[in-house]
C-alpha cells in the first residue's frame, strides 16, 4: 500500500467531502462521528498490510458503517452512497483473497440492501441499481482473476529468470575452468616435453664444449647460449599457462560478456583503425582493462540506464584511445570520485592521460596512451 492507497484515500476523501458539503444541515451528531470512525478506519488500514484477516474486518466494518452515514433522509437515496460503497468493494478485492473479498462484498450488499429498502426508490431505479451491482461484482471479480494469473506468471517470470541467470553463471564458470585446465594441461606437456629436451640440449653443449677445440668454443658458447634463452621462453610461456587470463583486450570482451550475462546490460563495441594491432605493452593493456571495468561498474551504480557504449580505436597507429559512452543527466554536483582519481593515476603510470566529459545527455570517460613503438622497427 504506497501510491495505491494514496489514491484510494484521495477518493474517499472527496466523496465524503462532497457529502457533507451537499447535505450539511441534515448531517447530525451522530453521522458526523461515524465519518470520523470511517476515515480513521481508512487511516489504520496500511497497519495491517501483513495481517489480511484483520483486513477483512477492516473493510466489513466500513461496510456497516454506510448505513448509518447513508442512512436515508426523508426517503431520499444519497448518489454518494453508491459510489463509497463500490469504493469498499473495488479496494477489497484490490487488496484481499477471493474468499475474503467475497464476505466484504456480501456484508456490503446487504448493507446496500437495507439503504435501498428504506429509500422511496421506484421499481425501475431499484432495477438500475440492482444491474449497477451485479455489473460491478462481475467487473470486480473478473479483475482479481486477471490480477491473480498476471501476478502469478510475473512470480514465475520472475523465478525463471534467476534460474536462467543461475545457469549463465554456472555455464561461465565452467568454460572458465574448462579453459583453465586446457592452458594447464598444455603448460605441463611443454614443461614436461619441451622444457626437458632443452634442459638435456644444456647439458650436452656444456659437455661439448669442454672437450670441444678452442676455436669451436666460442660458436658452442652461442648455441647454448641461445639454448638457454629458449629454455627462459619456455618457462615464461608455461607460467603464463598456469596464471589466469586477466586484462587486455580480450578480458575487455569477456567482462563485456559477462555484464551482458549477469547483469542484463546492453553495451555497444566497437573496434575502430587497427586498435588490436596496436603494440601495448602488458601493464598498459591491463591498465586499459581496469579502467573500463571502473567506468562500467560505475555506471551499474550511479547510471539510471543500463546501456553504455564503449570504442577501441589506434588512429595513425601513434595513441590508442578508449571511450566507455552512457547517456545520463547532468548533475551539477558532479565530482570525481576514488575510482575515477584512481583510473587517472594508473593510465598515468603507463604514459596516458584520462578525460572526463559530462555533457548534458550523456557520461563519456576518454583515455589516451601514446604507443612506444608506433613508427614500426627495422629488423
Amino acid at each position: 500500500m504506497k501510491k495505491t492507497y494514496f489514491i484510494w484515500l484521495a477518493i474517499y476523501c472527496i466523496v465524503l467531502a462532497l457529502t457533507y458539503w451537499e447535505f450539511t444541515l441534515d448531517i447530525n451528531a451522530i453521522r458526523l462521528a461515524v465519518m470520523v470512525v470511517f476515515l480513521i478506519l481508512l487511516f489504520i488500514l496500511p497497519l495491517f498490510t501483513e495481517k489480511p484477516l484483520i483486513q477483512t474486518l477492516l473493510f466489513c466494518a466500513q461496510a456497516l458503517l454506510t448505513i448509518l452515514i447513508f442512512y436515508p433522509i426523508n426517503n431520499e437515496l444519497s448518489p454518494y452512497a453508491i459510489l463509497i460503497q463500490s469504493l469498499i468493494m473495488a479496494e477489497a478485492v484490490f487488496y484481499l483473497t477471493r474468499t475474503k473479498s467475497l464476505i466484504v462484498i456480501i456484508l456490503q450488499l446487504m448493507s446496500v440492501a437495507v439503504i435501498l429498502i428504506t429509500s422511496s426508490l421506484t421499481p425501475s431505479q431499484l432495477i438500475w441499481c440492482a444491474l449497477y451491482y451485479l455489473l460491478l461484482i462481475a467487473a470486480l471479480l473478473y479483475h482479481q482473476v486477471i490480477y491473480s494469473r498476471e501476478k502469478e506468471a510475473r512470480l514465475s517470470n520472475e523465478a525463471l529468470l534467476e534460474e536462467y541467470r543461475r545457469m549463465k553463471r554456472q555455464l561461465v564458470i565452467e568454460e572458465q575452468q574448462a579453459r583453465q585446465d586446457e592452458r594447464m594441461l598444455i603448460g605441463h606437456e611443454i614443461h614436461d616435453s619441451v622444457g626437458h629436451k632443452l634442459t638435456a640440449l644444456l647439458f650436452q653443449f656444456e659437455a661439448f664444449r669442454l672437450t670441444a677445440a678452442e676455436k669451436d668454443k666460442e660458436t658452442i658458447g652461442k648455441l647454448k647460449e641461445l639454448a638457454e634463452q629458449s629454455l627462459e621462453e619456455t618457462r615464461q610461456a608455461v607460467r603464463s599457462f598456469k596464471q589466469r587470463e586477466v586484462g587486455g583486450l580480450q578480458g575487455v570482451i569477456r567482462l563485456i560478456r559477462k555484464l551482458e550475462i549477469e547483469s542484463f546490460m546492453k553495451i555497444n563495441f566497437s573496434v575502430k583503425h587497427g586498435a588490436f594491432a596496436a603494440p601495448l605493452t602488458g601493464e598498459q593493456s591491463f591498465a586499459i582493462y581496469r579502467a573500463v571495468q571502473e567506468a562500467l561498474t560505475n555506471i551499474m551504480k550511479h547510471s539510471s540506464t543500463r546501456e553504455a557504449q564503449v570504442i577501441f580505436e589506434s588512429p595513425g597507429g601513434s595513441i590508442f584511445r578508449f571511450e566507455v559512452i552512457n547517456a545520463a543527466t547532468h548533475d551539477r554536483y558532479f565530482q570525481e570520485g576514488y575510482g575515477l582519481k584512481a583510473m587517472r593515476e594508473r593510465l598515468e603510470k603507463v604514459g596516458g592521460t584520462l578525460e572526463i566529459d559530462y555533457e548534458a545527455h550523456r557520461f563519456l570517460v576518454r583515455g589516451t596512451i601514446r604507443l612506444s613503438d608506433w613508427g614500426g622497427s627495422d629488423d
